[in-house]
């Protein structure tokens, strides 16, 4: 359990993706450039290439928690996480239902 104190330090922003490409790995990751508004464009690791097609991610509207310690991923530094759940196996990325200005506070 956190407190509520903990819970505000954490920084869930809307993002907008704007490029998509293919980090070389075992793994099934995508590099996204996202658009974070005020915060600025952010690289962001996500292993949801198994779920999404790059043409179904580009301009999607999606949560990020902008506020991590950067994570070196082969030659690339991911600048944040996207939020998602999964449901059998399947990735479902955590959006907005309509439109949000990139950089909007989720909270």
């Amino acid at each position: 359990m956190i407190s509520i104190n903990e819970f505000e330090n954490i920084e869930l922003i809307v993002g907008k993706i704007l490029e998509v490409d293919d980090i070389p790995t075992k793994k099934p990751i995508y590099k996204l450039k996202v658009d974070l508004g005020e915060y600025g464009i952010k690289n962001i690791a996500a292993g949801i290439k198994n779920s999404y097609s790059k043409e179904e991610l580009i301009y999607k509207n999606i949560v990020v928690v902008a506020n991590l310690n950067p994570k070196k991923i082969m030659d690339f530094i991911s600048e944040g996480m996207l939020l998602a759940t999964e449901n059998d196996g399947n990735v479902i990325l955590i959006t907005t239902d309509r439109a949000a200005k990139p950089g909007s506070k989720v909270g």
